[in-house]
């Protein structure tokens, strides 16, 4: 769950989205976008494609590490 939330944070920063911007482009809440970037929420796969698709972005992508592919996540 950590390392999905750090992939949405990675994506949403990448975008300039802040988490409120997000969470209207996803129909989520706010501070349950916070939670999954935190690692804190165990995120349903309806919700996984409403944030992939907000972030203009696969599932997939969701999913791979950031360390394998060479991101600066922090």
């Amino acid at each position: 769950m950590d390392a999905f939330g750090i992939r949405v944070r990675y994506f949403r920063k990448s975008l300039k989205l802040s988490q409120d911007e997000l969470a209207e482009k996803s129909d989520l809440h706010r501070t349950y976008i916070g939670a999954v970037e935190r690692g804190e929420r165990n995120i349903s796969l309806m919700n996984i494609f409403r944030l992939a698709d907000a972030l203009q972005v696969t599932a997939k992508d969701l999913f791979d590490n950031p360390i394998e592919n060479g991101e600066n996540t922090k």
